[in-house]
This record gives structure tokens, sequence and C-alpha cells, in this order.
């Protein structure tokens, strides 16, 4: 799919909701993702997290450009140049850092490739958008103060879009909690794609969250 960084961008805004995921098992991995889809998110995040992460995401990429065409797909936990050139080789349209690694901002620039880097502090935050960074992950959010951090950071800085993961679940009251504190999109990993799914392979039940997820965050824009 051809789509500029600043799409791949407004898309993450316009949607909301930005799904974690890791598995071994690209099948297992195919199913979630398009679960995913079908529940109305038009973006996955593949976290790179044990061996050969990198095949299963070359797999599920080549998957989705065959069944879901509109899906951005990207990349999770990466932490350093290589890992990300790599993924972007593979065909990640975002790279998602649980850290601040200037040498990643390089990488992803020069290939116009979203960068969202972890950061966790307001100097933090402004020195990614100096690297270019277009949308902040604010990590680990919950651990940081949770809404009332994003409103004290945004209160001096309105033009900053944060994206809290670790904290955000599908629930009324804490997606309200989120967005009424001005984030742009959240990040959301086992809240939303639990263990009890995963096992009992329940995938209409995690379509089903997925699209009252969608439709929660639709609500509390709204408000």
């Amino acid at each position: 799919m051809n789509i500029s960084r600043l799409q791949v961008a407004q898309t993450m805004i316009a949607n909301g909701l930005v799904p974690v995921y890791n598995h071994h098992d690209p099948e297992l991995a195919k199913q979630v993702m398009m679960a995913c889809y079908h529940g109305g998110a038009r973006l996955f995040e593949f976290t790179n997290r044990g061996n050969h992460a990198h095949e299963v995401f070359g797999i599920l990429h080549k998957f989705a450009a065959a069944e879901a065409p509109d899906l951005i797909l990207g990349a999770g936990s990466i932490v350093d140049e290589a890992t990300a050139a790599l993924f972007i080789q593979l065909g990640a349209r975002f790279i998602v850092s649980p850290q601040l690694n200037p040498a990643m901002a390089r990488v992803c620039n020069r290939r116009k490739i979203l960068w969202l880097p972890g950061c966790a502090t307001p100097s933090e935050i402004a020195a990614a958008e100096e690297l270019g960074a277009e949308i902040v992950k604010i990590f680990p959010a919950a651990q940081l103060g949770g809404p009332d951090f994003v409103r004290a950071v945004l209160a001096p800085c309105p033009w900053s879009h944060l994206m809290p993961t670790r904290g955000v679940a599908p629930t009324e009251a804490n997606l309200r909690d989120w967005f009424a504190a001005g984030v742009a999109c959240v990040g959301m990993g086992s809240n939303l794609i639990t263990k009890e799914i995963e096992q009992q392979g329940n995938f209409a039940a995690l379509e089903l969250k997925v699209r009252q997820t969608l439709t929660i965050i639709t609500a509390c824009r709204s408000q």
C-alpha cells in the first residue's frame, strides 16, 4: 500500500485505536489481526518480541496486502535503527519504540516512515518532536500518572499528539478519561486482545470488542 507517513498519522488519529499484538504462530496472528480489522481497526501493531518475530511480521504483511489492503501494519518494541530498517524493509508503515532513540529518527525519516518513540517526560516529548515525531507514545502511561500526566503535558504544549499505551482499557470510563485529557489516539494490547480470547480462539468476540471500543472512542470525542 502506497501511503505517506502523514496519511498514516492522520488515519491513526482518525481511527483513535491501535491494537497491539505479538505471537510466534503466524496463523493465529493472522486471525487476531483480521478480527481487529473486521471490527473496524485500520491499524495494527505487531510487536518485535521473541525469536523470528520479523519473519512472522513478513508473513502478516503479505497476507494483509492481499486480504485487507487498507490495513496499515506497523512494528512495535523496536529499540534500534538496524531493527527499524529491517521491519521497514518487510513492509512496516510505522515504527513504535518503548524509548527515545534519536538514531531511529534518521532511519525512519529517510524512508518517510511514521516514527512513534516512547517518552516519559515533557523534555523527551519535545526532543522527539524536534526529531520529527508526529505522534509520541507515552509509555508506560499508567505508571506516569495516566490521564493527569497527559493533561499536565498538553496544558503548555497543546500541539503535541500523544498516544498512551500500558494502562488503556476498552471501557467507557477508562477511554473517556484518556480522550477527555486530550490524547490523539490510544494503543491497546492485552486489555483488548485478552489471553482468554486467544486461548479460546474466540475471534468473533474480539471483533465485537474492537467495534465496541471504536464506538466508545467516537462517543468520547463527541462529548
